[in-house]
């Protein structure tokens, strides 16, 4: 029977567990055993840690000529590791370095990337935003060879990390010095960030109902009587009210807290793309038709100049 492989990231635990809750779903829909690999020593926290049911097997993939990263070095031991498994589906994170390499080693097997897919339901069909959200796309894998996927972060809810007790097998797969066109150099970082909303778990966002700066310290309270990090939809952040870092949407982060509350935001689709993969969405919103509801696991239809303050005093109430 053929398998599904998921090729995780040491180092990248989060969207490397959201690759593989993608895959779990592709493997309920179609019924191939799910299977992992990274590159990396075999006690690596990727190996023996994953977020929900074990893997059946997981791959370190070992090589010197690997323990930084070329794409050319990559693109060798994958390309043999998918040769030797045969897996109908091949899943990636969709991160930089999965940019880089992935689309090359797809061409070794003559197919292309099917990238930053958001959904996967029964065909299977893949699901990818388009056009900044304003629009979705379904794809299908037409070809018979191996289909190669990568996963938007925060599309798929990972459960909790634990400890497992998966075989972890050893591949080494057969690189020379000369097949290294490139020098490795330190690895790509995005623009220097104070926060990393990514690994938040609770998170206040605030929107353009918030009507001006010199009110968002109503908000901040909220968010500081949680524990959460403040965030802003796009507005907010153009206005230069909040850093850019803490923008939330398609131009700006993707997060999946455990808890999105979200004030005075309207929920256009760029903001939606951003945060719907979030554990449970909180609105607050005068507008009992905004579409930030539609998506809301419980919505409040009230002034935020209202609501917040009362929120923020019950919760404080609660911890006293």
């Amino acid at each position: 029977m053929s398998k599904i492989l998921v090729v995780q990231e040491a180092g990248r635990n989060r969207i490397s567990f959201e690759a593989l809750a993608a895959g779990r779903i592709l493997a309920e829909l179609t019924g191939p055993p799910l299977e992992t690999a990274a590159v990396g020593d075999p006690n690596a926290t990727v190996f023996v840690e994953t977020s929900g049911p074990q893997p059946a097997v997981s791959y370190a993939v070992q090589h010197p000529l690997l323990e930084k990263y070329t794409s050319d070095g990559y693109v060798l031991a994958f390309e043999q590791l998918i040769r030797k498994l045969e897996p109908a589906y091949i899943i990636f994170p969709h991160t930089y370095q999965s940019r880089d390499y992935v689309p090359r080693l797809a061409t070794r097997f003559g197919q292309v990337l099917i990238s930053d897919i958001t959904g996967i339901e029964a065909g299977p069909v893949f699901t990818r935003q388009l056009f900044q959200g304003k629009m979705t796309g379904a794809y299908r894998h037409p070809g018979s060879g191996p289909c190669f996927l990568s996963v938007q972060a925060g599309a798929f809810r990972a459960a909790e990390p634990q400890a497992g007790q998966t075989n972890i097998v050893t591949f080494a797969p057969e690189i020379t010095a000369s097949a290294i066109r490139t020098t490795p150099g330190e690895p790509f970082r995005g623009s220097a960030q104070t926060v990393d909303l990514g690994s938040a778990q609770l998170i206040v966002s605030v929107g353009r109902g918030i009507k001006e700066a010199d009110n968002l310290p109503l908000v901040q309270a909220l968010a500081t009587a949680l524990g959460a990090e403040l965030a802003a939809s796009r507005p907010i952040c153009d206005n230069g009210w909040l850093p850019m870092e803490r923008q939330v949407g398609s131009s700006g982060q993707t997060v999946a807290p455990k808890l999105y509350l979200a004030v005075g935001i309207s929920g256009a689709i760029q903001h939606l793309v951003g945060m719907k993969g979030s554990q449970c969405i909180v609105a607050i919103n005068k507008d009992p038709d905004a579409p930030i509801f539609e998506v809301a696991d419980y919505g409040i239809v009230g002034d935020l100049f209202e609501v917040v303050p009362a929120l923020t005093e019950a919760i404080k109430a609660a911890k006293r």
